[in-house]
C-alpha cells in the first residue's frame, strides 16, 4: 500500500475521531458470505454500506479496496477456526453466538483470551490477503518483492511467486487496526487501556505470521537430479501462526494503564512485553458457569476425558460439579486395502465407547 492511495487511506483514517460502539465487529464478515466483485450488479447498493460489523474508518477502506474484503472474510473464517482447535479442550472453547459480535460479550473483557482472539484474527487476515496477492486475486498487489536472503546458495535462483507477506502485512494493519485508532478516549482511562491492549495484539499476530513465514525452494534439472533450484517466499501454515499464539497466550503479560496514558506492567519483576508479545488488563472469569453479563457460556454438557489431569479431565473441566456418564456409538474406516491401481477400499467398524458430560 503505498503512494497516492495509501495517503488517501490514511487521510480518511485520522477524519475519524468519534467513539465507536464494540457492539459490532469486522469479525462478522467470517459469518455473512461477500460476493465476490465480479458478482457485483450494477446499480445496486454498494456492498460496502451492506457489511455489518466495520468501523467508520474500515468502510472507507472498504469503498477503497472493494476487492479486498472477500479476502478479509476468508481470514476471519480462518481465525475463528484455528482459535476453537487451539481451546477446544478448555473451559472457554471460543465458541461463535451470532453473526454481529461472533464471540459475544465475553469480547468486552480485556482477558488472556480475547486478547488471542484479536491476535489470531489479525494474522488471519495477513494470511489471506498475502496469498490473494501471490494468486493474482487482487489487481493492487502481486508475488512478493522481499528481496534474497543472504544465506541462500549463490547458484539457486531467487524470484519464485511468493506468498506477499508485506503487503499483507501492511494492509491488515491499515485495515484491522482502524477500529481502535479512530477512537479517542481520555488518557489514562480504562477506554484507552482496552485500546492500548488491542492494538498490541493486533501487531502480534500479525508479525507472528511475518516471523513464520520462510523460503520455499523446487529443484529444476534432468530426472529429477535437482541441479538448480528456484527459491521464493512462501507462508507458514497457519496451524503453526496459531501454535505459536497460543504460546504467547500462555505467556501473555498483565497490564494497566499508566496517567501518561502508556500500558504498564501490574508486576514490574517480569520483563516488558516486545510487538510479538500478547498482553491482557483483565483478569479472565472461570467459565465454569453460564453468565450473561460477561458472556461465559459455562462448561455444562461439555464433553471431557475422565482420565485426563490436563484443563480436559472432568476434574477441571466441570469445576467440581461432577459429570455424567453415557455410551455413544462411533462408526470409522477399517480394515483398509490398497487395490492396484489405483484406490483404497474400507470397512466400516462400528464400537460403543463410554463418554462423560460435565453437570
Amino acid at each position: 500500500m503505498t503512494g497516492p492511495r495509501l495517503a488517501l487511506a490514511a487521510a480518511l483514517l485520522c477524519s475519524c475521531t468519534s467513539p465507536v460502539a464494540d457492539a459490532n465487529s469486522w469479525w462478522s464478515l467470517a459469518m455473512n458470505p461477500i460476493q465476490r466483485p465480479e458478482m457485483y450488479i450494477i446499480g445496486a447498493q454498494p456492498v460496502c454500506s451492506q457489511l455489518p460489523g466495520l468501523s467508520p474508518g474500515q468502510r472507507k477502506l472498504c469503498q477503497l479496496y472493494q476487492e479486498h474484503m472477500v479476502f478479509i472474510g476468508e481470514g476471519a473464517r480462518s481465525a475463528i477456526k484455528e482459535c476453537q482447535y487451539q481451546f477446544r479442550q478448555r473451559r472457554w472453547n471460543c465458541s461463535t453466538v451470532d453473526n454481529t459480535s461472533v464471540f459475544g460479550r465475553v469480547m468486552k473483557i480485556g482477558s488472556r483470551e480475547t486478547a488471542f482472539t484479536y491476535a489470531v484474527s489479525a494474522a488471519g487476515v495477513v494470511n489471506a490477503i498475502s496469498r490473494a496477492c501471490r494468486e493474482g486475486e487482487l489487481s493492487s498487489c502481486g508475488c512478493s518483492r522481499a528481496a534474497r536472503p543472504k544465506d541462500l546458495p549463490r547458484d539457486w535462483l531467487w524470484g519464485g511467486c511468493g506468498d506477499n507477506v508485506e503487503y499483507g502485512y501492511r494492509f491488515a494493519k491499515e485495515f484491522v487496526d482502524a477500529k481502535e485508532r479512530e477512537k479517542n478516549y481520555v488518557r489514562g482511562s480504562e477506554e484507552q487501556a482496552r485500546m492500548l491492549m488491542n492494538l498490541q495484539n493486533n501487531e502480534a499476530g500479525r508479525r507472528a505470521v511475518y516471523k513464520l513465514a520462510d523460503v520455499a525452494c523446487k529443484c529444476h534439472g534432468v530426472s529429477g537430479s535437482c541441479s538448480l533450484k528456484t527459491c521464493w517466499l512462501q507462508l507458514a501454515d497457519f496451524r503453526k501462526v496459531g501454535d505459536l499464539l497460543k504460546e504467547k497466550y500462555d505467556s501473555a503479560a498483565a497490564m494497566r494503564i499508566s496517567r501518561k496514558g502508556k500500558l504498564e506492567l501490574v508486576n514490574n519483576r517480569f520483563n516488558m512485553p516486545t510487538q510479538e508479545d500478547l498482553v491482557y488488563v483483565d483478569p479472565s472469569p472461570d467459565y465454569c458457569l453460564r453468565n450473561e453479563t460477561t458472556g461465559s457460556l459455562g462448561t455444562q454438557g461439555r464433553l471431557c476425558n475422565k482420565t485426563s489431569e490436563g484443563m480436559d479431565g472432568c476434574e477441571l473441566m466441570c469445576c467440581g460439579r461432577g459429570y455424567d456418564q453415557f455410551k455413544s456409538v462411533q462408526v470409522e474406516r477399517c480394515h483398509c486395502k490398497f487395490h492396484w491401481c489405483c484406490y483404497v477400499k474400507c470397512k466400516k467398524c462400528t464400537e460403543i465407547v463410554d463418554q462423560y458430560v460435565c453437570k
